[in-house]
């Protein structure tokens, strides 16, 4: 039961910060990617109720708000992990073994793109390019680039992380 009134607390939280953004915005559809990236960076993601709620004030269809939301790959939908670890599939990087440094960091986390952990600790992604292809293979986590990638390097940086979070 306080399982289902923290839930309901925290959406009635979620529809108060929504609305303070929305606030911010004149009640035109052109404002909807703007609202959305507010929105993102207020919460590290898009809640359902959020669209409903951006949908309601732009007056517009909720199936529009949506498909702006999962077109663009800086907007996610679901909770992002507390580091985020991108990693770079450019040809300098893809071509150096990113495949590889993919699969340490999948088997170590036990999850596949696009998912975060159990714990909210991690997420990972697969980007294009990251722009440091004189360190392939590359590996960013949170802003921190990581070069050079090997499978043990991985689990250094991981078990790192890790470890810092248990300090």
């Amino acid at each position: 039961m306080t399982e289902v009134i923290a839930l309901e607390t925290k959406t009635e939280m979620s529809i108060q910060n929504t609305k303070k953004i929305l606030e911010k915005y004149p009640k035109d559809k052109r404002y909807t990617l703007a609202i959305l990236q507010d929105i993102q960076r207020n919460y590290d993601y898009i809640p359902k109720e959020a669209i409903w709620e951006v949908s309601n004030y732009i007056e517009s269809p909720l199936s529009e708000v949506y498909t702006i939301a999962t077109f663009y790959k800086a907007l996610s939908l679901k909770p992002k992990g507390k580091y985020v670890i991108k990693v770079c599939n450019g040809t300098a990087c893809h071509i150096r073994g990113s495949d590889k440094v993919l699969d340490a960091i999948k088997s170590s986390l036990n999850i596949q793109p696009g998912e975060t952990s159990e714990d909210g600790l991690f997420s990972i992604e697969i980007v294009n390019c990251v722009g440091a292809c004189a360190l392939a293979p590359v590996m960013v986590i949170n802003d921190k680039y990581y070069g050079n990638m090997t499978k043990d390097k991985v689990h250094q940086v991981l078990d790192e992380i890790r470890r810092s979070q248990n300090e």
